[in-house]
């Protein structure tokens, strides 16, 4: 089964006079609804838009795993386990919040930023923080987040190019750039798809595009 979600369906949020633009792709805060909490281990897609000079000041996370990947700019992270980095375009970067991390996110930069934050629930509650960035992740590297039983991929495809998605319970699919087509369904930029129990899928790129690939254990 697939289901499609469009990129204008997202929830708008964040605080455009502070320089935040938000776009959330599940509930989240405010937008509730009830029959979009969450997609297997995935709670949260949101789309993250900030001027220079804005952020999200310190604020608290628990249980948790929080893997944000940047798409264009560079973004400070400071955490309370002590951790501070510029995150660039193309790198990973993955907090796992655990029984408890409070954390600040800021464009310090000169340019726009623009970053994706995925947060999925782990399997077992509990632990210590834990802190891992991946610079420059390369398309179709997995990254494993035993954690949640998850693995995320980043994919980039030229036009007319074909990736075969591996049978697994659940897929979820975002278009970041450009154009694809999966399984009849036409894909484009902030559109995203929740596969569940497919075998044989391939995505294929109508344009040159660069897709974020989720494979969910359950």
């Amino acid at each position: 089964m697939i289901s499609v979600h469009r990129s204008g369906d997202r929830y708008q949020g964040g605080d455009g006079e502070a320089g935040i633009t938000s776009l959330h792709a599940f509930s989240f805060g405010h937008f509730y609804d009830p029959d979009n909490l969450r997609f297997g281990a995935v709670m949260a897609c949101n789309e993250e838009r900030l001027a220079p000079g804005a952020g999200f000041d310190e604020h608290p996370h628990s249980h948790t795993e929080i893997v944000t990947w940047v798409i264009e700019g560079e973004l400070t992270h400071r955490d309370s386990a002590g951790h501070a980095t510029v995150v660039r375009a193309g790198d990973v970067q993955h907090l796992s919040s655990a029984a408890g991390v409070r954390h600040v996110e800021r464009n310090d930069g000169t340019r726009p930023l623009t970053f994706l934050q995925m947060w999925l629930a782990p399997l077992s509650p509990g632990g210590g923080p834990s802190y891992r960035i991946v610079r420059s992740l390369a398309d179709s590297t997995p990254y494993a987040l035993p954690a949640a039983g998850a693995v995320l991929r980043v994919l980039g495809l030229g036009a007319g190019e074909r990736s075969a998605l591996p049978d697994a319970p659940r897929w979820y699919v975002h278009v970041v750039r450009g154009e694809v087509r999966l399984a009849g369904e036409e894909l484009t930029p902030g559109d995203s798809a929740r596969v569940t129990g497919a075998e044989g899928l391939e995505l294929v790129a109508t344009e040159p595009a660069r897709v974020l690939l989720w494979e969910l254990s359950d």
